[in-house]
């Protein structure tokens, strides 16, 4: 295909608005998660091993009710409700944290935000690739990451400079992350319009042997892809750790995630633009090449201009990688099974993110950070070699 028919036309109204949805609810969340484990440590008296095993809970529950609300949506044959819920159930959450005074109500609201994403993620995600054009799916997955990725650099700084102009009133900055929760469900119920079902179209059970026999090989090709990717890129924490240790003075921390997050939203748009006029296959493994420079670049140094530039290739490659990722998911999944190929994708990815950070955590402990950085070029550089020997099909490419 060229690129002019998907340059001249313009992405349906429904996918920016779902994007913005997402924007919303990352400001909202980040606004709060970016300040909940001092406040946790500080204002509650919770433990180091509280905050890492509320934090370890939280992801775990999020990935497994991804597989099962994917599926229900397929069955169902609607998307729209299930990602209404899931915002919804969030957005419940923000009053919790500021009125919180024990660790408890703290860890409910953690855990009932982490269901609601869990419930949203993989019927979201179905729907912009049901709305998208399928030549557009790059674009469309590219924008809806990029918005993404907006809200989760503008919430810790909006939670920076409420801090410093409340004089670190927790409560007050967690009160402030109740609007944007709110416009995120009214902009998603009343801006968003589900595409119909066609009409006759069976029901089925789609965690069946028959259903997912349906999963095509290149899909499963794709998930595979993905969770030795995800294996090469662990959790940004170690980014923030890297240059802390580099010397970066503490009140300066969060700007590697905004930096990080700031890169990641200005390319994935472009990126996803360019995902629908080139061999995905290439664009995957030049992000790849990408996330190698970066793990060099941190291996190296955890200071200066070394460090900053470790840090902002990765946010290219994840602008590059994250948004294609979905798209590939997209063109490879029948559209009936859809959410359930979205949650099985995420479900796997997920997994792979949490061994991959265990081990990150293990090899720094053990053999400082080079090392880490220097297993991430190492697990990055086998994902390029498993894409370079076996070339994408063409179902997986853009059409």
């Amino acid at each position: 295909m060229t690129g002019a028919p998907t340059s001249r036309r313009r992405l349906p109204g429904a996918i920016w608005a779902l994007g913005f949805v997402s924007l919303l609810m990352d400001i909202s969340s980040e606004l709060i998660h970016s300040l909940l484990p001092v406040f946790l440590v500080t204002g509650l008296g919770a433990s180091m091993v509280t905050v890492g095993l509320l934090e370890g809970a939280a992801e775990a529950t999020a990935l497994i009710v991804k597989v099962f609300s994917g599926a229900l949506s397929d069955w169902w044959g609607k998307r729209k409700p299930l990602a209404l819920l899931g915002y919804g159930l969030g957005a419940a959450t923000k009053p919790l944290f500021a009125l919180a005074t024990t660790i408890e109500p703290v860890i409910a609201a953690r855990l009932i935000d982490r269901i609601g994403k869990g419930i949203r993620g993989a019927p979201r995600d179905a729907l912009v690739a049901d709305i998208a054009p399928p030549d557009m799916r790059g674009a469309a997955f590219g924008l809806r990451q990029s918005l993404d990725t907006v809200g989760a650099f503008l919430g810790p700084l909006l939670a920076m400079g409420l801090m410093l102009l409340w004089h670190n009133d927790f409560r007050a900055v967690f009160w402030v992350a109740v609007i944007p929760a709110a416009l995120c469900v009214l902009l998603l119920m009343f801006g968003v319009q589900e595409p119909e079902r066609p009409a006759g179209a069976p029901r089925t059970q789609p965690i069946s042997r028959e259903n997912l026999r349906k999963l095509s090989g290149a899909y499963w090709w794709v998930v595979g892809i993905g969770a030795v990717f995800t294996l090469a890129r662990f959790s940004e924490a170690f980014l923030v750790l890297r240059v802390q240790q580099g010397g970066l003075a503490i009140a300066w921390v969060p700007m590697v995630l905004i930096v990080m997050n700031a890169i990641y939203a200005l390319g994935a748009y472009p990126f996803g633009r360019l995902a629908d006029i080139m061999d995905r296959r290439s664009l995957l493994a030049m992000g790849v090449v990408v996330l190698i420079g970066a793990d060099a670049l941190l291996a190296w140094s955890g200071q200066g201009l070394v460090a900053w530039g470790g840090i902002a290739l990765w946010g290219v490659h994840m602008a590059m990688t994250q948004g294609l990722l979905a798209a590939m998911v997209a063109d490879t999944s029948p559209p009936e099974l859809r959410g359930t190929a979205f949650g099985l994708f995420n479900l796997v990815s997920g997994v792979a993110m949490l061994i991959a950070s265990g081990l990150a955590g293990l090899l720094w402990d053990q053999l400082g950070a080079g090392a880490t950085f220097g297993a991430g070029m190492g697990l990055a550089a086998l994902s390029l070699l498993v894409l370079m020997l076996r070339p994408m099909s063409p179902a997986a490419r853009s059409s």
